[in-house]
């Protein structure tokens, strides 16, 4: 049954629309964005859909397929930051989009939601995101707002920021408004200028795997917050707004004056993980304008060496992929996302996929894991409407 006709199962009569946002994973670039630096993100095929019609009565109500749960009736002008929706479960993603559009402005009525969605949830994939999306994006057309694709994902991050209460960055809402069939995504996190990179495997006999570890370590909890917290002392330190602002070819004297002034080794690490991410973006997209798609295999390699030893996020899962994918030719792996498990990216040859894969799965089965997820990361669309 389509999620039309649910909803009119549901709410006895048919939606105005129905509208699809995806999931992405990154490609590069990790913790750089609230350092106001760089990304490079994809969209994933895997989306959120959701068959909405608006109200004018302040009533909203919010069902989802995926959770046994009944429908979720709330008021507009009741919606509250890090209330009872506020405070975790998924309504608590769309409600917070209500909220911050009103909050900017845009007189929503009410509306009623049935949403339902193939991103994997806990994977590092950003599922939140892409329900923030697509209500954001369904909402804005039937309310005929007129906000651009940017303006959209930033009222998305702002109800995760303050609505949910997740101090995330805004390249995931980003990416899932604005990715493009082919492309990833080069976000500048200052200004939120983007450019579409050409990202076609197909064309090169080459495909990106995601690997999702299915697992996720409580050790993730308040982590992001403290490394978040320490790259802002790093900036203060030396005397910038933010460390986008320490360029890679000072980086040594950077971490000289971090020593000098005695801050938490910690810290230092943190500065110098985020310097050298911001220029390993840099470096894929000139590799990837030069039509070297192979080139960046080495360069997730040392991402992933980044993130396990600098900004120590990662988890003997992840590490167990990264290391057993490329010993089994694969042309570069990194863990990708926020850490603690969730997922990495593994770039290989058409012709190695296969054996890439039942290799990290024997791996996995010999040190007594759970049986990864494995899919190919296919660049696709971005936010739209599909009827």
């Amino acid at each position: 049954m389509s999620i039309a006709a649910q909803f009119s199962d549901l709410y006895g009569y048919e939606p105005a629309g129905v509208w699809a946002a995806p999931g992405r994973v990154n490609l590069i670039g990790e913790y750089t964005d609230f350092n106001e630096g760089f990304v490079l993100p994809l969209a994933l095929p895997h989306t959120a859909v959701a068959a909405v019609a608006r109200r004018d009565d302040g009533v909203l109500r919010l069902h989802s397929a995926d959770i046994d749960a009944p429908v979720a009736e709330l008021r507009v002008d009741e919606l509250t930051p890090l209330s009872k929706y506020g405070q975790g479960g998924w309504a608590a993603y769309p409600a917070g989009v209500v909220w911050a559009l009103r909050e900017a402005g845009h007189t929503v009525t009410g509306a009623d939601l049935h949403l339902a969605s193939t991103v994997p949830t806990g994977a590092g994939l950003s599922s939140s995101a892409a329900l923030e999306v697509v209500t954001a994006y369904a909402l804005n057309d039937l309310f005929g707002f007129g906000l651009t694709a940017p303006e959209l994902a930033v009222l998305a991050q702002r109800a995760e920021n303050v609505f949910v209460g997740v101090p995330c960055g805004v390249m995931d809402q980003m990416a899932s408004a604005c990715g493009e069939e082919g492309h990833a995504l080069h976000l500048d996190c200052r200004d939120l200028s983007i450019r579409q990179v050409p990202f076609d495997l197909s064309d090169e006999g080459l495909q990106l795997l995601v690997v999702d570890t299915r697992v996720k370590h409580e050790l993730g909890d308040g982590a992001y917050a403290e490394r978040r917290a320490g790259c802002e002392e790093g900036a203060r330190v030396l005397g910038v707004s933010h460390l986008r602002d320490v360029p890679y070819e000072g980086l040594d004297e950077a971490l000289a004056t971090l020593e000098r002034a005695e801050v938490d080794e910690k810290v230092v690490r943190y500065v110098r993980h985020i310097v050298s991410d911001d220029h390993r973006v840099e470096r894929v997209i000139e590799l990837l304008d030069a039509g070297d798609v192979r080139a960046i295999g080495p360069v997730l390699n040392e991402g992933h060496v980044s993130l396990r030893d600098d900004l120590r996020i990662s988890c003997p899962e992840l590490d167990l992929v990264v290391s057993t994918a490329v010993a089994s030719g694969a042309v570069g792996a990194r863990m990708t996302g926020g850490g603690f498990g969730g997922s990495a990216v593994v770039l290989v040859e058409d012709g190695d996929a296969e054996a890439v894969t039942k290799s990290v799965l024997a791996a996995f089965e010999g040190a007594g894991y759970t049986a990864p997820r494995v899919f190919a990361a296919v660049p696709s669309a971005g936010a739209r409407r599909l009827g």
